[in-house]
């Protein structure tokens, strides 16, 4: 009787709540397009040296879209599921 009862509360609790996946798959996307944009600039001929590699949104926007995704991912994870939005 008392197993068949802690598997019924055990089955209804998860440990991320709505908020929190929502705010987890946003720091997913934000990761996934700083990578993307990354991604490039190189030269298929290697004696020939191609500038793109130091342009600007390889330098400085792709690093800081992955560096604001991971803090998203650390918010998402210290969010608490059961706190009320409303008060």
């Amino acid at each position: 009787m008392g197993e068949q009862k802690r598997k019924q509360t055990s089955k209804s609790n998860f440990i991320f709540g709505k908020k929190n996946y929502k705010w987890l798959f946003i720091g997913l996307a934000f990761i996934a397009v700083g990578f993307i944009l990354m991604a490039g600039g190189g030269s298929d001929d290697p004696n020939v040296f191609d500038e793109s590699i130091f342009h600007w949104r390889r330098i400085r926007l792709a690093p800081t879209l992955v560096l604001i995704g991971f803090g998203i991912q650390v918010y998402a994870i210290l969010l608490n599921p059961d706190k009320d939005s409303k008060s």
